[in-house]
């Protein structure tokens, strides 16, 4: 039975729901073989670090062994050194194949640590069979295309594209953690974050929110959007927008839904004004029902839409407001 190694990523020292979706994927890969996952993490105590209890929690999501490195290296992002970790490890425990989470980060590592193991990677799969070669399908074109693509090599490198599976928890399952210090070479430590500059933000995470108001070309301008955030508060939601938005610089592009800004996955996705490109869809493809609010009955979102409101969303916006706030009584 073949052995998986998963890059497991953790936020602000909690378990990563993206990652948790990789082990699922590499638990089904493993076919009842070994899975091991690693975690990298700055010193103990360090803000945002996570202990051994939070590596230990993606055992009940098929790793029976979680490597957990620390160094001061990892307090930030350090690209190179995680890679060179992730593809020593994948050597000491033989891993048949390496999977991480299809996100900016993990694919940034995923790709340093296959061509340090001088092995096949393949980003964005959403479907993998192991042997020789390996067998793929991977998402292109922004998830228009299943592409079906051999990797030939002694271990193939695999990232899980965003939402294309659902994480799945094994009921009893837990995992043995090994603690450890890696040697870092100054040469894996060029490329590494040295200032983070915070978005202003209402404090639900787009990638992760339930619900998803989005504002687009239609909105008109960066003060057309303040019926967006109210009917976001309302709900409870985070307030996203299309690349048409950021690109006039109404918005930052932290909120930019989209191929080139954040795959979401909600509940609800309410869309106000957005036409629907192909680039956004791609984004917007995992919401579970989509609301369109468009003046165009013809506009492209309206194929993908549950449900579509044909008017100006300047006037239907802030009446869904006033009627959630009449019902609530406020």
């Amino acid at each position: 039975m073949p052995t998986i190694l998963v890059l497991a990523t953790t936020a602000d020292g909690a378990v990563d729901d993206i990652s948790l979706q990789a082990l699922t994927f590499g638990r089904r890969l493993a076919t009842g073989g070994p899975v091991h996952a690693l975690v990298v993490a700055g010193e103990p105590g360090a803000e945002g670090t996570p202990a051994e209890a939070t590596a230990a929690g993606f055992g009940a999501y098929g790793a029976a062994q979680v490597h957990l490195a620390r160094h001061p290296a990892f307090e930030t992002f350090a690209p190179d050194a995680v890679a060179a970790v992730l593809a020593d490890l994948a050597g000491r425990v033989a891993a048949d194949a390496v999977v991480g989470p299809g996100t900016e980060a993990g694919n940034t590592v995923l790709a340093r640590a296959a061509a340090r193991d001088g092995q096949p990677f393949a980003a964005n799969c959403i479907a993998a069979t192991l042997g020789s070669p390996a067998q793929v399908t991977r998402q292109r074109w922004g998830g228009t295309l299943q592409e079906e693509a051999a990797l030939h090599g002694d271990r193939a490198y695999v990232s899980v594209a965003p939402h294309a599976v659902a994480a799945e928890a094994l009921d009893g399952s837990s995992a043995a953690v090994d603690a450890f210090t890696p040697d870092i070479a100054d040469a894996d430590l060029v490329v590494r974050v040295v200032d983070r500059v915070a978005a202003a933000a209402s404090g639900i995470s787009l990638a992760e929110a339930k619900v998803v108001v989005s504002g687009g070309r239609g909105v008109g301008s960066t003060d057309g959007f303040k019926p967006i955030e109210e009917l976001a508060s309302l709900l409870g939601a985070a307030v996203g927008c299309s690349r048409a938005v950021t690109i006039s610089g109404w918005r930052s592009h932290v909120d930019q839904v989209g191929q080139t800004g954040t795959k979401i996955a909600p509940n609800l996705y309410i869309a106000a004004g957005i036409s629907g490109a192909t680039q956004h869809m791609a984004g917007a493809k995992g919401a579970k029902k989509i609301l369109a609010i468009n003046k165009d009955a013809e506009a492209p979102i309206m194929s993908a839409a549950d449900y579509a409101v044909i008017g100006d969303l300047h006037q239907i916006v802030p009446a869904i407001s006033a009627e959630i706030r009449r019902a609530r009584g406020a």
